[in-house]
């Protein structure tokens, strides 16, 4: 029974001590959310371009090689 209630007053001060931390978040403005955003989504797409290009090579060389030694 005594452990029943300290841990309900552990949880207690956990959702306490939670909510007082929150409230020195300092939270991104919705511009600075949507910038970031962009920024993510375009380096994104410019690592997805340079991985399709190295893949692009790459594949070329490999089926070059095939067909060096193939034939």
């Amino acid at each position: 029974m005594a452990e029943e209630k300290k841990a309900k007053k552990d949880r207690g001060r956990w959702f306490r001590e939670m909510k007082s931390e929150l409230k020195k978040v300092i939270w991104p403005s919705a511009g600075s959310t949507a910038k970031n955003t962009g920024t993510v989504l375009l380096c994104s797409l410019i690592v997805g371009v340079c991985i399709w290009i190295f893949d692009a090579v790459a594949m070329l060389g490999v089926k070059m090689l095939i067909s060096a030694f193939s034939g």
